[in-house]
């Protein structure tokens, strides 16, 4: 098999295989999008990186094709769930009546690569990629040349498959069955002790450890109640309707984030909320429940979405926020429910998902603002509670 590839074909060639073997982009099939290429990483500066080989002759074609990119980068941020998207534009065939000096457009920085050592003229590009100017270096010609460079592209490709599956591969829930488990044993325990299973009185609920505000403890020993109280429910349509959610919603957390990372988020938004029912409760009012736990994994989900959104962005969308929404509507319609909590769980969810980060995502600047985040956080609510 005899391939030839021409001057602008192995410029193509080459910074495909630099952006998605380095830098870690990922094509997007636009449909009726043709020569031209387009890019995808929302981990970058720029999400977009658009390769055009079709020859644009003069400045209105070019200022069309600006106006193309725009409104698909506006369906790109809809599908992707990106409030914000910067592209860049590659152009291998421009004429030269395109005066591309002269564009200025918002989101959307253009170059032209004439030659790859073009790339070197333009700092903002060195800036954001420090070794694209090693892209060179590569000597391959030819057939030699496409065969390395498919080889590479295939070899990231089935690498980043690889890790999709490591994540979204169905594993055992053991966690949430033992937090399940937990909820119902206290349940029936109560029952047992002469609770009414419909509707537990506040005595019942405070020996077993309801969460009170800090004027209504003895002492910094009952601090215990933070979690105690995630373990205890008011009554049978309480307790079904939350280990319901958590049924539901557990296992994909736990399959997403692993055992410890998922008890880490369980807890801590637990605790937050807590903290924050805790600032607004009146004396002597008891407050049990696992739903603020449960707001936090939607809240820890809703992160975990946003980094997997190429593959969860019309879910986000038609699921995860409509089910928050609704949630937080039934919480401020009906009696009786602590929506300081549940608002606090699914913040504190958030933030502590974002502290113990998502596999294959998050950077350790991620993570350690997390840590930051979650930490002024508690400690803030904590000098609430306790000491102001």
């Amino acid at each position: 098999m005899n391939i030839t590839l021409n001057k602008n074909d192995e410029i193509v060639m080459k910074l495909i295989h630099y952006f998605i073997t380095e830098q870690g982009y990922n094509p997007i099939i636009l449909h009726g999008a043709k020569d031209e290429i387009w890019l995808e990483n929302s981990e970058q500066d720029y999400q977009i990186v658009r390769i055009v080989t079709n020859y644009i002759h003069n400045d209105e074609q070019f200022d069309f094709d600006i106006y193309r990119t725009q409104q698909i980068m506006k369906r790109i941020k809809k599908k992707t769930f990106s409030f914000k998207m910067n592209a860049l534009s590659i152009f291998i065939n421009l004429g030269e009546n395109v005066h591309i000096a002269d564009t200025e457009v918002e989101n959307i920085d253009c170059i032209e690569v004439k030659e790859i050592d073009d790339i070197k003229n333009y700092d903002f590009v060195t800036d954001n990629f420090p070794t694209i100017t090693k892209i060179d270096k590569v000597t391959e010609k030819g057939l030699e040349l496409f065969m390395k460079l498919t080889e590479e592209i295939n070899h990231k490709n089935q690498e980043d498959a690889e890790k999709a599956e490591d994540v979204f591969s169905k594993k055992r829930p053991v966690v949430t069955y033992a937090l399940l488990i937990s909820n119902l044993v206290l349940f029936v325990v109560m029952i047992l002790c002469g609770a009414n299973i419909f509707q537990i009185d506040a005595t019942t609920l405070y020996n077993f450890g309801g969460l009170v505000n800090f004027d209504s403890m003895r002492g910094y020993g009952e601090l215990y109640r933070l979690i105690a109280s995630m373990f205890l429910h008011g009554g049978i349509i309480h307790f079904l309707f939350n280990m319901y959610a958590l049924y539901i919603i557990g296992p994909q957390l736990e399959s997403f984030f692993g055992k410890a990372k998922y008890l880490a988020i369980y807890f801590g938004s637990g605790i937050i909320g807590g903290l924050m029912s805790m600032l607004f409760q009146g004396n002597m009012v008891v407050s049990v429940g696992a739903s603020g736990a449960i707001f936090g994994l939607l809240g820890a989900l809703l992160y975990f979405g946003y980094h997997y959104r190429v593959y969860l962005g019309s879910v986000i969308k038609s699921q995860i926020i409509p089910l928050i929404i609704f949630n937080i509507f039934i919480g401020f319609t009906l009696p009786g429910i602590n929506m300081v909590a549940h608002l606090g769980g699914l913040f504190g969810g958030y933030l502590v998902a974002k502290l113990v980060g998502v596999k294959y995502k998050s950077t350790t600047m991620d993570q350690v603002n997390g840590a930051i985040m979650t930490t002024i956080l508690v400690a803030f609510l904590a000098y609430m509670n306790f000491f102001h």
